[in-house]
Order: structure tokens, then sequence, then C-alpha cells
């Protein structure tokens, strides 16, 4: 009984701090389930060639809700972009439908490096006073500025993640404060994790996974981990407008950076 029990015990340990967390900086959570699950997996003998992936892809379902409530707690404050999503979302969806593919296929390798090093370099982003430097003084508008969007919906659907850890640099270089960006990058969360899921949940798993599972998604896991997400992303949200902003920009990059040094860790090792 015992591994089940660390394994919920995990979960729901998981769950909350993801939950504040996607509150706190905009990142759907994502960032702290997918390196806790890999390693309760590995707890629990689930075959290396898939854990990572199942991790991913169960990350990645339970920010679906808590992309929702993190949005709505934002959204109250004044601080969620509905434009910006709304023309952002198509490019959003068609790169998370890409990203689950390939995670689930051909690159399901080089996972762990990927997020560790795209952690890695928002982190530096993240803790240097770079403020008043911008690469745009507003969002641009037009075909072309569409490829930021699929990228952050291929990356972040590769690495389970809501899109917050590459939208909230993304827009702060282009000018936008940094509880704005935090705020808008929930509802990118919902774009990217709904259209991913579905990719995990079709996937055709190479080895075997977890009991209970639908394709690459751990069902038992989800459901620990997602009410207790949703209960959670409204303490981080509001926490997160108390902060001013130097201070919200360098504790997202000192998280950052930690969990960037235990991905690229777990790679080598």
């Amino acid at each position: 009984m015992s591994d089940p029990l660390l394994l919920g015990a995990a979960a729901f340990a998981t769950g909350l701090v993801g939950g504040f967390i996607s509150g706190l900086f905009g990142v759907g959570g994502g960032i702290v389930i997918v390196p806790v699950l890999d390693t309760a997996l590995g707890s629990l003998g689930v075959d290396s060639t898939v854990r990572m992936q199942v991790a991913v892809a169960t990350s990645l379902a339970t920010i679906v809700p808590t992309s929702i409530a993190s949005a709505r707690a934002h959204h109250r404050r004044g601080a969620v972009d509905l434009e910006l999503a709304r023309h952002w979302a198509p490019a959003l969806i068609v790169g998370a439908a890409a990203g689950s593919w390939l995670a689930s296929g051909a690159l399901a390798g080089v996972l762990p490096a990927l997020f560790g090093t795209v952690a890695a370099i928002m982190a530096v982003k993240m803790l240097l006073p770079m403020e008043t430097r911008v690469l745009a003084p507003a969002v641009p508008t037009g075909p072309l500025v569409q490829a930021i969007p699929l990228t952050i919906g291929t990356v972040s659907s590769m690495m389970g993640i809501g899109g917050g850890t590459l939208s909230v640099p993304a827009l702060t270089l282009m000018n936008q404060p940094v509880h704005r960006a935090v705020g808008t990058a929930n509802l990118f969360g919902l774009a990217i994790a709904l259209p991913g899921t579905m990719g995990y949940l079709l996937a055709q798993p190479d080895a075997p996974v977890p009991p209970g599972s639908i394709g690459l998604v751990s069902i038992p896991a989800l459901l620990l981990i997602a009410p207790v997400s949703v209960l959670a992303a409204p303490w981080g949200a509001r926490l997160a407008h108390r902060l001013d902003r130097r201070r919200l920009a360098a504790f997202f990059g000192a998280f950052l950076l930690v969990v960037a040094a235990r991905m690229i860790y777990r790679n080598f090792s």
C-alpha cells in the first residue's frame, strides 16, 4: 500500500503547489507538476521510455481547469488581455496539437533537455533588471507575428506547461506590464492545454503505462491533482497583485532557475 499512498500524497502536494504557482506566475503549474510526477512515477517503476511522456501529458491535462480558475481570478482584477488572447488563440491551438504529436513520438527522448534549457533561458531573462529593455513598444500585429504563439504552443505542449514560462517573458519584451502578462498567460494556457491533452489521450505508448491511464494521461493522478490546483490558483493570483513588478519578475526567474537545474541534471544523470 505504501507506493499508492506515497503517489497520492505526492499528487496532492503537487496540485497544491502547482495551482498556487499557476495563479502567482501564470505558468499553469506544469513546470512544477512535470518534474514531481516524473520523480514519483520513477519511484513506482514506470518504464523510463514513457515516464517523462506520462508526466508531461498528465500535467497538461491538469492545466485545463487550473488555467480557467487562474484566468478568472486575474480577469476580476483587469489583468487579462482578452483581445490578444483571441488574436493568438488559433496559432496556440495549432502549435499545441503539433507539440503533443512530436512529444508522443520522434522527439520523446529530448523532453528533459528541452524542458531544462527553455526554463533556464527564461529564468535569466526574468532575473536580470531588463524592465526598460523591450523588443517592441507594443505587441505587433500581422500574419508573421503568429509565429510567436505558434512556437509557444508547440514548445509548451511538448513540455506539459501552460505557456506562461514562454509567454510571460515574451510579453514583457513587448512592453506589457508583468501583472498583465501573467494574467493573460493563464488564458493562453487553456488554448494550449485543450488540444494538447486530446493529442496525448489519443497517443499509442511504446511501453506499459501506469494503471488507469488513457493514452499517456494518468487519470488517477489527474483526478488527485486537478481539484487541489483549482482551489489553490486564486491564492497565487491574490499574492501576485500584492507584489511589485520587479519582485514578481525576480521570484519568477528564481523559480524557473531551480526547475531548469533539476531537469538538466535528470537528463544527464
